[in-house]
């Protein structure tokens, strides 16, 4: 029987677009409400994707690589900024404003003067001004972490190619509810819209 992989790479998916010239680290809503406990949204592999997420900022830090962060938050927990969302998804309103939750999760901080992308929805690139300020600083390939890999990561990764940038996801900076969908959907971006690579690949290239 073909493997998947097999037929995939027959049908001519998953070819690498690689690295362009001017990377950015693109750290997605690496909050606290995903790495506690006590949060509904808690992950079980949250703790170590924020680790291998604190590794990248380190190594981009290092080579003056512009690291970006996303943070969801709403005014209040109606989360009237975006109804449906919330509708869909009540837990949101871990992320409404005050909320603990909703702060960066242990040991990951921006350092001054990173920029600090405020969202309502699941892509980085939704109502924000994420790309023009990417394409104002040359960037062109998104060094890709956070939570969750199915969700916010996904969504972030395929508006990143739509709008023109090279999206490289580290599959250990990245977290799910449970290894199926973690897996599934990094199978599916690698096949189709970005490149899946290691933390060390990342480090490597990024450390260059």
């Amino acid at each position: 029987m073909t493997s998947l992989s097999t037929d995939y790479a027959a049908a001519g998916f998953g070819h690498r677009l690689g690295w362009g010239s001017r990377p950015a680290v693109l750290l997605v809503d690496p909050a606290l409400a995903y790495t506690s406990p006590d949060s509904p949204l808690f992950l079980r592999t949250g703790a170590a994707a924020a680790a291998a997420m604190e590794s990248l900022a380190a190594a981009a830090r290092d080579g003056s690589i512009p690291v970006v962060w996303t943070r969801v938050r709403f005014a209040d927990e109606s989360c009237g900024e975006a109804p449906l969302f919330a509708a869909k998804v009540p837990s949101l309103k871990v992320f409404a404003e005050g909320n603990p939750l909703g702060g960066f999760a242990p040991p990951l901080s921006p350092a001054a003067g990173e920029l600090v992308v405020t969202k309502h929805y699941a892509s980085a690139f939704a109502g924000t001004s994420l790309a023009a300020w990417l394409a104002s600083h040359g960037v062109d390939t998104l060094v890709i972490g956070g939570y969750s890999t199915s969700g916010c990561v996904r969504a972030s990764a395929l508006d990143a190619l739509q709008h023109g940038f090279r999206p490289i996801v580290v599959r250990d900076a990245c977290a799910d509810r449970d290894g199926g969908p973690h897996e599934n959907n990094l199978f599916d971006l690698n096949a189709k819209y970005a490149d899946v690579i290691s933390l060390a690949e990342a480090l490597s290239s990024l450390r260059r």
